[in-house]
């Protein structure tokens, strides 16, 4: 049998003077070390990662929902989700990029889903028959009134950095650009701020708690 010329022979290559499999060679994915260092705790690193890939996620949950809000929303949610899951990512499986859009798409789904019933609902509602006193039951309006502090007590419990983004974001209709400059901070630093504190919020409401501890 005729020799392989080159570093390649036999399905391996030469690493440092050994020959080790091809299979072993490490991950050309550009990406894969951001969600590594997002399992370690590292803001920075979705901030980053959002940065390198949020148009294609933003592009594919709007071709799905046909809505530049809903679209938004599901971005929040699929980086969320992929800090929260950063620790199980396999470089092995595939790219961070197809993962992501895996999220997105799922999350464009279910929100499609969620905006149907939500109409179905409306559409019942107003095929109900009218009630002669339309205005908020004492209970109603007591249940309100307690969401509302709850709302209030989940957000004073934020850090103050990620409490004043969001406040100046969605409080003071900032865009993520005009919010890095009013705080004088770097945008990628503010979108992460914003990204995990309304994290943070939606899982201290969704437990009925008013505090994040």
């Amino acid at each position: 049998m005729g020799r392989v010329a080159g570093p390649i022979r036999a399905g391996r290559f030469l690493r440092s003077g050994f020959w080790v499999k091809a299979t072993d060679r490490p991950s050309s994915d550009p990406l894969a070390p951001l969600v590594s260092r997002m399992a370690s705790g590292e803001e920075e690193a979705l901030g980053s990662l959002y940065d390198a890939t949020r148009g294609q996620v933003y592009g594919l949950a709007l071709r799905i929902l046909r809505d530049p809000h809903a679209a938004e929303e599901a971005v929040i949610d699929v980086y969320a989700q992929a800090w929260r899951q950063a620790s199980r990512f396999e470089p092995r499986k595939g790219a961070v990029a197809a993962w992501l859009l895996t999220l997105a798409r799922t999350r464009a789904i279910d929100l499609l889903r969620s905006r149907a019933r939500h109409r179905d609902r409306e559409r019942k509602l107003e095929e109900a028959p009218p009630v002669l006193d339309g205005g908020p039951s004492p209970f109603e309006a007591s249940g309100a009134t307690e969401r509302a502090e709850r709302v209030r007590g989940a957000l004073r419990a934020l850090p103050a950095e990620q409490r004043r983004a969001i406040e100046a974001a969605f409080f003071g209709a900032l865009s993520h650009t005009e919010v890095a400059r009013t705080l004088g901070e770097p945008l990628g630093t503010v979108k992460t701020r914003i990204r995990t504190g309304l994290h943070a919020l939606r899982r201290a409401l969704a437990s009925g708690q008013g505090s994040l501890a």
